[in-house]
């Protein structure tokens, strides 16, 4: 199938969480035989940050700049098969959701809205009575969210999706697996993610207050946009860290812990691509608290729950070098057990072939 994509970037990272996860998903589909274009604007300095360790032959990728190229995008894309627009692009959003559904019509192909952020959209929708894919969503054939649970589903459904497919993140293991500890990642817990509104509050709670009340322990935070924030003296940061770092980051620090963003939290169900990578790399996990953490890791087992930072702090001075290696070794085995892109992959295209043959056979 020929498959032409409209995305943030599939080439970097910067300021673009959803870079891995692309590359997961397409790396997969093209390896079941479907052919992948991808196209992305030249913002925010993601094309001069581009992650160089990566191999993208699995798709072509096509930059472009203004509505101009951005149109004759739309107009080539007509000839897929199946048209995708992400949630989150950056620029231009809402005219390129439209713009896929009419280059879908044009071309008798299906279209698809691929939400990488599904509870931050829900909310959106829910505050907005005019959001632009309210009446929108209802045109596309199919809706693939990376979120999930029952909240996610019937959000989408009520706002008049067909179907709503959640695609949860996860990670690849012959790009995130454990390597030797890297001297200057090494300390007692590690947060990486970028610093955006709606996670800044969670991670003053449940990593900056309590790095404050341990400043005989080391910390590192990763991420865009922390240079103006002030920090304790002992949390050393990194900067925004390139696709490449992620495996020393992981392996480093004796736990690894992951925030979520407040809309995410609250809906459960959503956890980040992050939080695959550091178990693929072995790392012993603290995360912040939510509905459905079970279905991905056990807790207390592969995964250390946190209701707040108090409890945080607790497992950092508590857990052993060695109880926190088992913890992120079993946290491995499940990760490649259930929770490679491989997989996730695997039920895209089922999807895909299960609508193609629904079509074929003349079903609604």
């Amino acid at each position: 199938m020929k498959i032409f994509v409209f995305g943030s970037s599939l080439v970097s990272c910067y300021w673009n969480g959803a870079a891995t996860y692309y590359r997961g998903i397409y790396q997969g589909l093209h390896a079941r035989g479907h052919q992948i274009t991808f196209a992305e604007p030249d913002i925010y300095g993601r094309q001069e940050h581009r992650d160089e360790e990566g191999n993208y032959s699995y798709a072509d990728v096509r930059v472009y700049r203004g509505r101009d190229e951005l149109d004759a995008l739309l107009e080539e894309a007509a000839d897929a098969e199946l048209l995708v627009k992400h949630s989150g692009i950056g620029a231009d959003d809402d005219y390129v959701a439209a713009g896929v559904v009419r280059a879908a019509g044009l071309g008798r192909a299906r279209a698809a809205y691929w939400d990488v952020d599904a509870p931050a959209t829900l909310a959106e929708m829910a505050a907005q009575d005019r959001h632009p894919l309210r009446s929108l969503l209802s045109a596309f054939d199919l809706v693939f969210t990376y979120g999930g649970g029952a909240a996610v589903v019937e959000g989408f459904r009520r706002y008049g999706a067909r179907c709503c497919h959640p695609i949860y993140n996860g990670f690849d293991p012959t790009t995130h697996h454990p390597v030797a500890p890297a001297r200057e990642f090494a300390c007692a817990a590690s947060f990486v993610g970028h610093r955006l509104p709606d996670r800044e509050a969670r991670v003053e709670e449940f990593f900056l207050q309590p790095a404050g009340r341990m400043p005989d322990l080391g910390f590192l935070l990763a991420g865009a946009g922390w240079q103006e924030r002030a920090l304790p003296t002992n949390v050393q940061y990194a900067g925004h860290a390139p696709s490449r770092w992620h495996n020393a980051i992981n392996s480093s620090a004796r736990i690894v812990l992951n925030i979520n963003r407040a809309s995410m939290a609250e809906c459960g169900y959503s956890p980040p691509t992050r939080i695959f990578e550091a178990a693929g790399a072995g790392a012993c996990i603290v995360s912040d608290a939510w509905a459905g953490m079970e279905a991905f890791f056990a807790p207390g087992e592969e995964i250390l729950p946190a209701e707040d930072g108090k409890q945080v702090e607790g497992y950092i001075r508590s857990l052993s070098a060695e109880e926190a290696a088992a913890i992120g070794a079993r946290a491995r085995a499940r990760a490649l057990a259930e929770h490679t892109y491989d997989r996730r992959a695997q039920a895209v295209d089922a999807i895909l072939r299960a609508a193609t043959e629904g079509e074929s056979r003349g079903a609604p």
